[in-house]
């Protein structure tokens, strides 16, 4: 097991399976046909991420180094959140954007009985380290564990 110690920009606590990109996450592009599609697994829908497209987003500890793309991308994680189809947890090698961090603080005080910890600033180690499929718990404090 190795710890990394983060910043938490939404609070909570969750333990789930890392599903891991190295490249930019576009948060429009990956959940938009299981937003307005209905997709129960919440595949990912972003052609360009060829770590991620195709496999099963909801309930995975989301290992990234940042977002990228539209502008909506803070209202779709706030929106994945509303609709119960978001990852356990997001977490960042890198600082977070301010469009993603806004979507995951306003799913943090508006959406009841969901909760999304966020944590960034984990470092390339942490990245370079963890492993589609290992278990991944995401403390208060926003420490880190990756078995």
């Amino acid at each position: 097991m190795k710890q990394f110690q983060g910043r938490v920009v939404a609070p909570g606590e969750a333990s789930a399976e890392a599903l891991v990109t190295t490249e930019g996450f576009n948060t429009l592009a990956s959940f938009q046909m299981a937003l307005q599609f209905g997709d129960k697994e919440v595949k990912c829908g972003d052609q360009n991420n060829k770590d991620l497209h195709g496999k099963p987003m909801i309930g995975k500890a989301l290992c990234l180094p940042q977002t990228i793309g539209s502008t909506t991308g803070g209202l779709v994680l706030y929106c994945a959140c509303a609709m119960g189809k978001n990852p356990a947890c997001m977490l960042f090698s890198g600082h977070i954007d301010s469009l993603a961090a806004a979507g995951a603080i306003l799913a943090d005080v508006w959406v009841e009985g969901v909760s999304m910890p966020v944590v960034d600033c984990l470092g390339d180690e942490f990245l370079n380290y963890v492993k589609d499929g290992m278990k991944v718990t995401v403390k208060a404090d926003g420490m880190v564990e990756v078995e």
